[in-house]
């Protein structure tokens, strides 16, 4: 089992369209059935993967969906859910959840973050209509707030799959509060070819306030902004390289009958006959 051998699994892991891994997966399998082991070898890469995507994941015996992510990490393989009040224990290859116990915040920023999961919460069902969000104190420093949000649309039936992901990190202690943030769009359309766009957007707010009310307003308009920016994009790309890939008509604006195309000036002389 080489090192590159890992890496390009590794690789392919951390590359893998939303709602694909286990696709991924499964081709993974068939490519290395003469090194099985590959695959443990790149639970690095797993974890990677899913912190960073924000995969969600349903407690046994809960209804809503959860966050696996940096943020709320709590080392061992286990993560904790702020509104749930729990921590669990996540697979990261089979991104299944497990162990589920109490677990309670101590943060000075408690009642913040309560504030700012319900502005939140309100938000994503306003303008997501699937989604799953959290806010968490960062490891780095106690007087950070991460605000997380993922909205995920699979379609696989009519081959393409999609994900939006919002990391905010907010200092509310600042002066003036500070709010900087990425914007992430991923889709993958795969029907009878294989594209996929990929779009990151970086953002530093001007906060009036700390409050949650602001916070999340604010949020909001730099969304609206960037999905603006993303359908303008759209609509100049369709116009423009788009149109210029298609083969054009010719000047009569007419089909070419390709069954009679002897019969054309052209057709004769690339058939050695003689001009009309």
């Amino acid at each position: 089992m080489s090192s590159a051998n890992i890496a390009a699994v590794s690789a392919f892991v951390e590359g893998a369209p939303p709602g694909e891994l286990a696709d991924v997966i499964a081709d993974i399998k068939a490519l290395t059935v003469d090194e099985p082991q590959l695959l443990q070898s790149a639970s690095a890469a797993f974890q990677k993967y899913n912190e960073a995507q924000l995969t969600t994941v349903k407690l046994p015996g809960g209804s809503q969906n959860v966050l696996v992510t940096p943020y709320n990490s709590l080392g061992g393989g286990r993560y904790y859910d702020v509104a749930s009040h729990s921590s669990f224990a996540f697979d990261h290859t089979t991104q299944k959840a497990s162990a589920v116990q109490s677990h309670t915040l101590e943060s000075p920023h408690t009642d913040l973050i309560n504030s700012l999961l319900k502005a939140v919460g309100t938000h994503a069902a306003e303008h997501y209509t699937s989604s799953t969000y959290g806010v968490f104190p960062t490891a780095s420093s106690d007087r950070t707030l991460a605000i997380l949000l993922v909205a995920n649309k699979y379609s696989p039936s009519n081959f393409w799959n999609g994900r939006w992901r919002t990391t905010y990190l907010l200092t509310p202690s600042a002066s003036p509060p500070s709010l900087t943030g990425t914007l992430h769009v991923d889709v993958h359309y795969y029907e009878d070819g294989n594209v996929r766009l990929t779009s990151t957007k970086p953002l530093t707010l001007a906060l009036a306030s700390a409050s949650a009310t602001e916070v999340v307003r604010q949020m909001a308009l730099a969304e609206r902004r960037y999905q603006e920016e993303l359908n303008r994009g759209f609509a100049a790309l369709s116009e423009g390289a788009f149109k210029a890939l298609r083969r054009q008509l010719p000047v009569t604006r007419q089909k070419v009958e390709w069954e009679k195309v002897g019969g054309y000036r052209l057709g004769q002389e690339i058939g050695g006959g003689r001009a009309r």
